[in-house]
């Protein structure tokens, strides 16, 4: 690994316009902590709920603070407010240097930074900012583009995985324009899929989310049309699960962007609520947690398998975690986060300590793969002359 002197500034964006803004808080904040604490360059950028981009002062830290004062960036000092194209502007010329307005020169700019991406849900982990980073020419962790959108989509992603023939549980997508139009007959064909499940229980999520918001175990029929509503409330498709009573919460780190990946876990998750929502997921003391889960060894081997394929499948690229249902003998794919949870509660950062990778060192690693596929991207540019005539 290379000493903290040779890697260039690290730019940790964190927040962000969607529903899991604060997650994403504190998963950058022990990011950028913990690569400053190394050694590294480290800046923080703060995008807020209406899409701005703020500069964190150097000397900002979260203790004492509280998740608002997060959301008002000038109370923290902060500079800015930047757009979407000024802030990705500012990147390119040096982390914390200015574009001069009338020139998009680089001569005698600051080295150009790795982008940490630590933003959960829509705009940071479905593609769209790593598309921004893309066309800035500027290294960032993570997948790219295809990789993040199909991470961020659970109905594409249990295409891709049922038609390579990797367990998934039965579901159904439902669109709001459907939902709109023809709502009666939506829950007919819902009640006609529960009931073939021999179980009225449906997990009823948002498609393209994460975090468990907007995400409902719906018991009954009534039930179900409150937790469409609420699902819609996030996004405009819906995924009906078939739900598995008394299944087992499993977790996969994965790491790396080609063969041999680094398989870590899996680990479990025991909720402390009836199953793992946002609740249990962000309070301190709720659910259980192991970073190596009781099964048996054949058992642990074919889940690993599993999660390979799926990262492979999706065109993952540094780091994801890939999530499991265990149900007695019965192991089920349930979905990928391309972006994961870095809170000091969540598994993924914990779970590679097994390979002796603390938290610094997987964050220092994720790095690592970022430059390593930068350094990969072909490098060519087309002339009018090389166009074929």
């Amino acid at each position: 690994m290379p000493a903290a002197a040779d890697y260039p500034p690290i730019a940790v964006l964190l927040g962000g316009p969607s529903a899991e803004h604060d997650v994403s808080i504190i998963s950058g904040t022990a990011i950028g902590e913990a690569l400053a604490g190394a050694g590294l360059e480290v800046t923080l950028i703060l995008i807020d709920l209406d899409g701005q981009w703020w500069w964190l002062p150097r000397d900002h830290r979260r203790e004492g603070r509280t998740h608002a004062a997060y959301d008002d960036p000038r109370s923290l000092g902060a500079d800015g407010p930047y757009r979407v194209g000024a802030a990705i502007d500012r990147l390119a010329v040096g982390v914390g240097s200015r574009p001069a307005p009338e020139s998009t020169s680089r001569a005698g700019s600051a080295p150009s930074p790795v982008v940490f991406i630590a933003l959960h849900g829509p705009f940071g982990e479905d593609g769209i900012a790593q598309g921004l980073l893309e066309a800035a020419g500027l290294a960032y962790t993570g997948s790219g583009v295809l990789g993040s959108a199909v991470g961020m989509d659970k109905t594409v992603q249990k295409r891709i995985w049922r038609g390579l023939g990797l367990p998934v549980v039965d579901w159904r997508e439902v669109q709001l324009p459907a939902w709109r139009a023809a709502r009666g007959a939506v829950l007919e064909e819902l009640q006609a899929f529960a009931a073939a499940a021999g179980d009225p229980r449906l997990m009823i999520k948002p498609a393209r989310l994460g975090s468990s918001v907007g995400m409902t175990l719906a018991h009954t029929p009534a039930e179900r049309e409150q937790a469409l509503e609420l699902a819609f409330g996030y996004d405009t498709l819906a995924v009906v699960e078939r739900y598995l009573a008394e299944a087992r919460d499993l977790e996969v780190s994965v790491i790396g962007n080609d063969m041999p990946l680094g398989l870590y876990g899996p680990g479990e998750i025991v909720a402390g609520r009836e199953f793992y929502d946002y609740a249990a997921k962000y309070t301190p003391g709720l659910s259980e947690t192991s970073i190596r889960a009781e099964i048996p060894a054949p058992m642990r081997a074919t889940i690993l398998k599993f999660a390979r394929d799926a990262y492979r499948s999706v065109g993952a690229a540094g780091f994801a975690r890939v999530d499991f249902l265990l149900r007695g003998d019965e192991i089920y794919l349930s979905e990928i986060n391309t972006i994961p949870g870095f809170t000091p509660i969540s598994l993924f950062p914990t779970m590679p300590a097994e390979a002796g990778l603390d938290f610094t060192a997987v964050c220092l690693r994720v790095i690592d793969l970022a430059l390593e596929r930068q350094a990969a991207r072909p490098r060519g540019r087309l002339r009018p002359e090389d166009l074929p005539r």
